[in-house]
């Protein structure tokens, strides 16, 4: 009897032991999701700098270069090099708004969802609510090839690989893709895709598209108004310059205030900001930005909207696009739609590769995609957590250089997307339910057929 109770008495203590770590290791995870109002506001100001430290720099060299006497031909790889390093600026506005997309930019949620915007989503024509609903899609359906909506995209572009790929066609791929019109039609798909959004979107609420001049009218005037702006400047007419600005905008920014609600396409998720105010917004940063443009030129006389063409626009259709394509191709090609096996995490020590193509935490993206309501500073500190779980430290694949040489045994970006990582799509299809935890969902019965259809698919995708 007595071995009997201390028998019983040890396997007491034993669980109490067990439930113990296990709400310690509880209360770790909640302690790496927390998120406040400032820390990313440090994050920003060094993504402006660097943004505002090169445009400034490359504009005083055009003038500095002719004045020290050198050929003019020197803009051009000064250009060059600076297209690389704001579209690389730009990819980091792309890793602002993820965050936003999550809510984990800041605490607060308004300011969550304004800052996203008007720090980084409006300055390259999207909205942080336009993105939510194509990401938190790709995360939920996660390599699914009907349902997330990155494989719908790349496929609509042009650009998607029939991974496994062999290191030269990946290398013919890549070559393939600084073509210029190859760039240009995948902006042009990511803008219908997570600016303007598609009704194949699994979150699309197809009974309420709404009307396609709540985009159009902004797009028009994004468009049209510096061609207008400039004509006046030109023609030394820049009172009437400022005027079309202003008034333009008076007139998108009303059409849109008067316009009956119905008219905004709705989803299955609400947004933080309405969508009419959202809109307005997006009108105002751009004419705000064009206004500035046109002061500048009349104060300066300096070609401020070609230098805004060049320095701004020319990356957004190239060396931005580029660093996107390479980050979703070694993110999740080669991949299945297993919980542990969907993506990887990846070892990165060159500080300009790490800012171009993994920026914001997007080389941890394993653990991201695990848990998504972690900031992107708490993502190494993640990694290190998840290692205790042995399904993790198994499956999860750890990825290391980009070259054919492998360091510490981790296979390389290049090996990860050849045949010998081909993924034998063996483990269970994982819909990830979570990563809506912290959205407003307002159709989950229609929400839920679609986790439902995702989950008969039944079959892993690479």
């Amino acid at each position: 009897m007595e071995r009997a109770g201390n028998g019983l008495g040890a396997n007491i203590t034993n669980n109490d032991a067990a439930s113990q770590a296990k709400r310690a290791r509880a209360a770790e995870l909640e302690g790496l999701k927390a998120r406040d109002n400032h820390t990313n506001l440090i994050y920003l100001a060094q993504v402006y700098a660097i943004m505002i430290a090169t445009i400034a720099g490359t504009i005083c060299a055009y003038y500095a270069i002719p004045a020290a006497g050198f050929s003019w031909w020197w803009n051009v790889p000064l250009t060059a090099v600076s297209v690389i390093v704001i579209g690389a600026c730009q990819h980091q506005f792309g890793g602002v708004i993820h965050e936003g997309t999550h809510y984990i930019l800041f605490e607060n949620r308004r300011f969550n969802e304004l800052a996203s915007d008007w720090l980084a989503a409006f300055p390259i024509y999207t909205s942080t609510y336009a993105f939510r609903l194509h990401h938190l899609a790709h995360h939920q359906f996660v390599n699914d090839p009907v349902r997330d909506p990155n494989f719908d995209q790349a496929k609509d572009s042009g650009h998607w690989l029939d991974f496994p790929i062999a290191h030269i066609d990946l290398l013919i791929a890549i070559v393939k893709t600084l073509w210029p019109p190859h760039l240009i039609s995948y902006i042009a798909a990511r803008v219908r895709y997570s600016a303007i959004g598609v009704d194949t979107n699994p979150y699309a609420d197809k009974s309420k598209p709404g009307s396609p001049w709540t985009i159009r009218s902004a797009v028009l005037y994004a468009i049209a108004a510096p061609f207008v702006a400039v004509a006046f400047v030109e023609t030394a007419m820049p009172v009437l310059a400022v005027v079309s600005l202003v008034v333009g905008w008076i007139v998108v920014a009303g059409y849109l205030w008067t316009i009956d609600d119905a008219a905004f396409p709705k989803s299955k998720i609400d947004p933080v900001i309405s969508h009419r105010t959202t809109a307005i917004n997006r009108v105002t940063y751009v004419g705000i930005v064009y206004l500035g443009l046109t002061l500048a030129n009349v104060a300066t006389g300096a070609p401020a909207f070609g230098f805004y063409g060049l320095l701004w626009i020319l990356p957004l259709f190239t060396s931005f696009p580029l660093f996107m394509i390479l980050r979703e191709w070694v993110q999740h090609g080669n991949a299945d739609r297993g919980r542990y096996t969907n993506t990887r995490i990846f070892l990165v020590k060159n500080p300009f590769i790490r800012f171009a193509i993994f920026p914001w935490g997007m080389d941890y993206h394993l653990p991201h995609h695990l848990f998504a309501s972690v900031p992107h500073y708490r993502l190494k500190d993640l990694h290190k957590f998840l290692l205790a779980d042995p399904k993790y430290a198994e499956k999860g694949l750890i990825v290391e250089g980009w070259s054919m040489q492998r360091a510490d045994n981790h296979p390389t970006i290049v090996d990860v997307l050849g045949p010998d990582y081909e993924p034998k799509g063996d483990d269970e299809v994982h819909v990830d339910d979570a990563t809506l935890a912290d959205a407003d969902v307002n159709d989950k019965a229609g929400l839920a057929r679609q986790v439902a259809a995702s989950r008969a698919s039944g079959q892993n995708h690479s």
